[in-house]
Formats: C-alpha cells, structure tokens, sequence
C-alpha cells in the first residue's frame, strides 16, 4: 500500500519574536524528524507570527523575516517542511535567498509557503485568497499569489494551500486536485470562536470528499491579543472521513500515515477530482523531490483527540488567552479588583488556571455601599483559590472627593456622578499598585456591560487585558458553574453565583435597576452586535419594541468607551474588537 507520512507541527509562536520563532520551529522540526516524515508542515506565517499587522509595512521586518527564514532552510538538510513566512518579489512569493529585499518602493509581499528540502528553498506558494474582513486585514498588505506548484514527493503529488484558500469550494483546491494532487497540505492561523472547530471540519471534510484529495489541516496554537488560536489540525480522507485530530489549546505534533494508495484506486475507478482549468493568471508549477515511494515501516496509528464541550473550549480559550497575554508581554503577575461579585470571580478563577495561584493578586477596595455579603464572598473565594489579597477601603478617598466638589455641585442631585468617582478611585488604586509592582491589571467587564455602556471610563475599564470583554453576562454565570464542576471543592462559592448582580454604588442596587434582566439583554445585543439585525427584525423575533429601541440606543452611545477599553480575548464570532468596527461619531438612524 502507498503511504505518505505528514508530520503536523502545531505551534505557538508569538508575533515579531522572530528569533524566538525560529528556534522554536527548529526544537519542533527535532522533534518531527525522529518520525521519519516524508514532510512536516508549520502552520501559516509561523516565521513571524500571526497576524504580525502593520510590522508588515516595515521594510527591514520583512527583509529580517526572510533571514529567520533562511536559518530553518539550512537546518531542513534531511527533511522536506512547508514553514508560513512573509515571501517578496516575483509572484510565487519570494526571491533567491541571494538576492537583496529592496527597502526603497513597496515591493510586492505575500503570506507565503516555502517549500524546503536539501537545506534549499525549492519553492513557494502564495496565498491566493486574502480574507479582508472580521479580524482579518490581509488585503491592507499582501498581494494575491499566482501561481500552483504541484510538488511529487517520494512518489506522491501534493499540493499547498493556506488557510482561507480552502474556505472557497472553487478555490485553489479545486484547481489543485484537478492537476493531480492527492494530499492538500493546508496550514493555518485560524482564530477561535464558539463552534468553529466543528463547522470547520465540516467545511473540510466537504472539500476533501467533493475533490477527491485527502486533506491535511495544520492550525496554529496559542494568544495573541485578542485573538485565540485552538489548534485541533485535522487530516480528513478523500471521502471526508476524519482520519486524526491533534489537541486543542496546547502545542502538538500529529503524524499520520496518510492512505495515499486508496486516492488513486477511487480515481481509477471514476472517482476523480472534478476537472478544470486554472486560469491562465494561475500557472501550475511541477516540482518533483525523491524519486520513490517511501519504504516499508511500522505503521503509526494517529490519534483523533476528542472536541471539548463548546464551553470548555471557551474556558480553555480563555485561560490560554490570558496566559501568552501575559507572558509574551513580559509580564508576570497580574492584579485584579475583587468585589464580591461573579465577574471578578470569574476572572480571577481564569487568571489562576492561567498563571498558578502565586501569580495572581486580589484587591479588595469597599465602600460605604459594600455589603457584608460581599466582605464574606470576596474572603471565602480567595480562600479557595488560594492567593493573595490586599483590602483598601476606598471611604476616606470617597468623602475627600465629594468634599472638593461639594462647592461646584451645590444645588445638584446626585445621580451617576457620585457612583462613578467610586469606580475611578478604584481605578487609581489599582493602577498604582500596578506601577508600584509591576502587576498587569485584569479587568472584570462583561461583554453584556461593554455592549451598552454599563461600565465607567477610566474606572472598571481602567486595566491592561479585558478577560471576559467578549462574554455575555448568561455566559458568565454557565462557565461559572462548568469551572465548578472540574472536581474538587468549587472553587467560585455558591452565593456569588446565586447572589442579584450589583455595582454596590448606592444603597440597594440592582444591575436590574438600570438594565432589561440578562436574560432578555443577551439575546438582542447578540442579535444587534453581533448579527446586525434591524430593529423591526428584532421585533419580530419576539422582543418587545420599547426594550429593542433602549437597548439599541445604549449600544450606539457607548461606542466612545468601548474604543478606549483594554484589548480582550475573542470568543463569539463578532467581538468589540477588530470585529465591530462603528464609527463613534454616527449619525445614522436606519436601525
């Protein structure tokens, strides 16, 4: 039976380390080695780290991208890899590695695929496809590729594509599969958000039965930003069977045996890919590396690691997301304003699966509205965690302030005003222990808060990471209860959770006194935020108008605070971020 090896390098670079990457993939290429692979594929612009943005528009990144890339060709002296990089100059997306990149003028770059064997660059694939939405920003900086290769490695055609090319059902696999390929090498950086691993393998397993290839899917790992990269690289065969599934949220090496001899016996049979023709602006180019087929070994039996619960998947997106946040940026331990309530509480659990308990610091700052509820909850939830807590009360800074202002807001009521200086002092405290200590602050807001304001600029907002700026407040309450259930003594205590959420800025209040219940919230900012429906849509969904209209208008005033809030971590597929870019002066009243 004619095999073919593929070891799938899932890795978690961090973006412009470049020699930090390079090393990496050297310690992975090791390691993939001793599997005897006929290739190892690195995920997409695994050189630089994805998505590397506007260091793009920085000539000598470019210029030093393509020499990291050079130190990983001359190490592949016994072993073929496929490594994502930044290419330049023709349209296959690169240069003779002795030719100089030209700083002077904008030359062409390309997320680009190189192709390496015999310690030589052989060739390089371009993307063809360059996603310019969402999170995505490809078109501000590459140029699409144009060119095919077909590579015949050890007797066997494969192709390579990148990430979004595969996407597209008339995309470069199509033309790929009709020019002879067997294998789809397909590597990646593709972001995580609720359910995507699911309906990705589906897509793949779509595109490998409907061309007749087998399909190999290799993802990167890790945080970067507010973006979350699962992993979870699968191999699908020419019937869209999933053949092997590496780990989620972890780095790993998947090798897999690929069933090369049961691609060829299907297209003898009629089985073929569908044919057509690139277009003439796409040429194939034939590579042939290794004359035969691969001898006879030990067969190795590829793992297919089970998908996590949509939820856990969160959790874990989470955790990793705050843990290369950190870690990458130098950082080592973070701060976080307790309160008693569940966001806080959340958070801090997150923060201590991140870090470990010894990393995470807990300030506790009451006011003249804490509760003894909350005094208690904040005592017993940093018992159980298990890290350290310091307690400032914030009522003598409180009554200095409304002293100095008791003169210009004579006559005035108080309102929102007197709340708010309670979040700002808090912020203040928060930033100069983090001044003092080094301490990175997490913030607590909720993607229920953030969509409609509920939250104080440069107070609760203040901070340097968001953890949760992308869960709804229902989801807040369903990972506290899953976090809860991992085993042992829970570690977020029962009455947080069952407690009526409260700022605890006045006397006896309610999140509920300013905001429709969480449970009708959630819905219609899901629907507006996130899917754009109209209000006349959302009415007839079932939501009652007046709620739709107030809800719709509190999302579209806060859009000033929310561009002035920490970076956080994407978990839907439409976030505050990247993803929801409003203008924040907006006079549009189409809703």
């Amino acid at each position: 039976m004619r095999t073919f090896r593929i070891a799938m390098v899932q890795m978690n670079p961090t973006v412009g380390d470049l020699g930090g990457n390079v090393r990496r993939i050297l310690r992975w290429l090791r390691e993939a080695r001793k599997a005897k692979p006929d290739l190892v594929a690195f995920p997409e612009l695994a050189v630089t780290g994805y998505p590397p943005e506007d260091l793009l528009l920085k000539p000598k990144f470019v210029e030093d991208n393509r020499c990291a890339l050079n130190e990983v060709v001359r190490a592949a002296k016994d072993v073929v890899a496929v490594v994502g990089y930044v290419g330049q100059g023709d349209s296959a997306g690169h240069h003779p590695p002795s030719s100089p990149v030209v700083a002077a003028g904008r030359h062409d770059i390309y997320n680009a695929a190189a192709l390496l064997a015999g310690g030589r660059l052989v060739t390089t694939y371009a993307k063809r496809h360059l996603p310019n939405y969402g999170v995505f920003d490809e078109s501000r900086y590459f140029t699409p590729g144009r060119r095919l290769p077909l590579v015949t490695i050890n007797g066997t055609a494969v192709a390579v594509n990148i990430c979004e090319d595969i996407w597209l059902p008339h995309g470069p696999t199509r033309r790929q599969a009709a020019a002879g390929a067997e294998i789809i090498v397909n590597i990646n950086a593709s972001p995580f958000h609720l359910g995507k691993s699911r309906s990705r393998e589906q897509m793949l397993a779509t595109r490998a039965r409907d061309n007749g290839v087998i399909v190999t899917y290799t993802n990167m790992v890790g945080g970067q930003d507010e973006l979350v990269f699962d992993g979870h690289s699968v191999v699908l065969d020419h019937t869209g069977d999933l053949v092997a599934r590496a780990k989620g949220f972890e780095e790993d090496l998947l090798v897999v045996d690929l069933n090369v001899e049961a691609v060829a016996r299907s297209r003898s049979a009629g089985g073929r890919a569908p044919r057509t023709e690139p277009p003439a602006a796409m040429s194939v180019e034939r590579v042939v590396l290794g004359p035969k087929p691969r001898k006879k070994q030990s067969r190795v039996v590829a793992p297919v690691e089970p998908l996590a619960d949509p939820l856990d998947e969160v959790y874990e997106a989470l955790t990793i997301g705050v843990r290369d946040y950190v870690k990458k940026n130098g950082f080592r331990h973070v701060l976080i304003g307790l309160s008693g309530g569940i966001d806080s509480a959340l958070t801090a659990a997150i923060a201590v699966d991140a870090l470990g308990a010894d990393n995470v610091l807990g300030l506790f700052m009451p006011s003249p509205y804490t509760s003894r509820e909350s005094r208690e909850d904040t005592i017993e939830l940093v018992r159980r965690l298990a890290i350290r807590m310091k307690t400032l009360s914030i009522s003598p800074t409180f009554k200095t302030y409304l002293r100095t202002l008791d003169g210009v807001f004579a006559g005035a009521k108080a309102d929102t005003t007197e709340e708010n200086l309670q979040a700002r002092i808090r912020g203040n405290l928060l930033m100069a222990l983090s001044n003092k200590f080094g301490h990175l602050v997490l913030t607590t807001g909720n993607k229920s808060e953030m969509s409609v304001g509920y939250a104080t600029l440069y107070g609760d907002m203040a901070g340097g990471f968001a953890v949760i700026k992308d869960v709804p407040k229902t989801m807040v309450y369903e990972l506290a209860h899953r976090r809860n259930r991992r085993g042992g003594q829970p570690v977020i205590p029962k009455r947080i959770i069952d407690r009526a959420p409260t700022a605890e800025l006045r006397d006896n209040q309610k999140d509920e006194d300013s905001l429709p219940p969480y449970a009708v919230l959630d819905p219609i900012l899901k629907a507006y935020v996130e899917d754009d429906r109209s209000v006349e849509e959302m009415v007839d969904m079932g939501f009652d108008r007046r709620t739709v209209l107030r809800v719709v208008a509190l999302v579209d005033r806060s859009e000033y605070k929310r561009r002035q809030a920490p970076v956080g971590i994407k978990i839907t597929h439409r976030g505050l971020g990247k993803d929801r870019r409003m203008p924040v002066t907006n006079g549009y009243q189409g809703m």
